[in-house]
């Protein structure tokens, strides 16, 4: 008889077997001349259609509209992905209150002032996607800092994701641009390494010490987020694509979130035995992150593999690297930040080079990479620039993941009359 964990560790391998044969097929379709995006699966992209100018304008500034909106949406949605520890929840809502603010409006300064941009569609988006990053870099030392370093975190964070950006969207590598629609590098590896070097500097050791207790009520929050997310994670790595090719983007992202979300359940079950549900939760959408990078140039069938790959690689990361980065590190990356957002982007970039390899397109790969790696380096100096400032001004300590520190407690009626 064959056990249950080897049961699903080959239903894992040969589902990537036949996935993998699907996408050799898929593949033999790309379309391999565009300089911007060589292997965009032409039968994947829907027609523009033919519309008046002024029709198709407006149709593009309400699509850009609705993606604005969304991505507003997953911002407030990360909140309740990280609102988990008990007594730790109305503290998680401000802290990321705070941090959208001050990363949104620096970042639009930056690009009105310094770079001349106008107000518009395109730059809302930026902007909330700059937020959004550095939300999810807060989740590395969420906690451990006062409230209002996380605006000033933010301002900070801004600046370097705004270079971040121009390095990505401009800085040629072995002569080619680097490949990376839907932000495996520019937005999840940023806020991973980020976070990480804030944490590194802040140097809070005493966060192994406290108590991070769950409730199913707070898991239960965790897992609505995490779903949410899951439907709506093309709005945000779609987000500059045009509309002809957001059904190929929506495509691939949904298909790497399937992969993942059984990779991460393969995986937990054959390493553990038992779904752990914030390791799960969070390795469920590695796939979405890491097929940010090859987003456009792969079909739905290697957008596949790319999630199983994902899943597994963030599920294992969370249940063995996790304890052990940390220990070497001396410092606790509260939400697990790394092993989704980090490692997911690493796969993300790794992929996307493999991809170009296969077709040929070997500067763009090594681009990739290189940019990958600069990335990782920027971010990090950032972060421990930020760590260095919030440390430099905590002042007295506070009492770590709790609300007792910050807010007014109302627990009854009689309470509420006395403020």
């Amino acid at each position: 008889m064959i056990g249950t964990k080897k049961t699903l560790a080959l239903t894992l391998v040969l589902m990537i077997a036949l996935v993998g044969i699907f996408a050799g097929f898929a593949f033999g379709m790309a379309d391999a001349t565009s300089p911007d995006s060589p292997l965009i699966p032409e039968e994947y992209v829907t027609p523009s259609g033919d519309f008046p100018d002024e029709d198709n304008d407006l149709l593009n500034e309400a699509f850009m509209f609705l993606k604005n909106i969304g991505v507003w949406f997953m911002l407030m949605l990360v909140a309740f992905l990280m609102i988990f520890i008990k007594k730790f929840e109305w503290g998680v809502c401000l802290a990321v209150l705070l941090s959208a603010a001050a990363s949104y409006i620096v970042y639009a300064g930056i690009h009105q002032f310094y770079f001349g941009d106008d107000w518009n569609q395109t730059l809302m988006i930026g902007a909330v996607i700059c937020a959004i990053t550095y939300v999810i870099a807060i989740g590395v030392f969420l906690g451990t800092v006062k409230q209002w370093h996380y605006f000033l975190g933010g301002i900070v964070f801004a600046v370097v994701y705004c270079l971040v950006e121009y390095l990505v969207g401009n800085l040629e590598l072995f002569g080619a641009l680097t490949t990376d629609d839907g932000g495996s590098i520019m937005v999840h590896m940023c806020a991973a390494y980020f976070g990480l070097g804030a944490c590194i500097a802040l140097r809070v050791k005493d966060a192994f010490k406290e108590p991070m207790n769950t409730t199913t009520h707070s898991v239960s929050f965790v897992w609505l987020a995490s779903m949410l997310l899951w439907v709506l994670w093309p709005t945000f790595v779609c987000g500059f694509l045009p509309m002809e090719l957001f059904a190929l983007g929506t495509m691939t992202c949904y298909m790497a979130g399937l992969g993942s979300i059984i990779s991460a359940y393969v995986v937990c079950m054959v390493c553990q035995k038992k779904v752990n549900p914030l390791t799960y939760t969070y390795a469920m959408l590695a796939g979405p992150v890491a097929i940010g990078a090859p987003l456009i140039i792969v079909g739905p069938w290697a957008a596949l593999i790319i999630g199983i790959v994902a899943g597994a690689v963030s599920a294992l990361c969370f249940i063995y690297l996790q304890p052990r980065l940390c220990n070497k590190l001396g410092v606790l990356d509260v939400m697990g930040v790394h092993n989704l957002h980090g490692m997911a982007g690493w796969t993300g970039a790794i992929s996307c080079a493999v991809v170009l390899f296969i077709a040929g397109e070997t500067s763009m790969a090594l681009a990739d990479l290189a940019m990958a790696v600069i990335v990782f380096a920027v971010a990090l100096i950032g972060g421990a620039v930020a760590g260095l400032l919030m440390r430099l001004t905590m002042g007295k300590p506070m009492e770590m993941f709790s609300d007792n520190y910050d807010f007014i407690r109302t627990e009854t009626p009689d309470e509420i009359a006395k403020l």
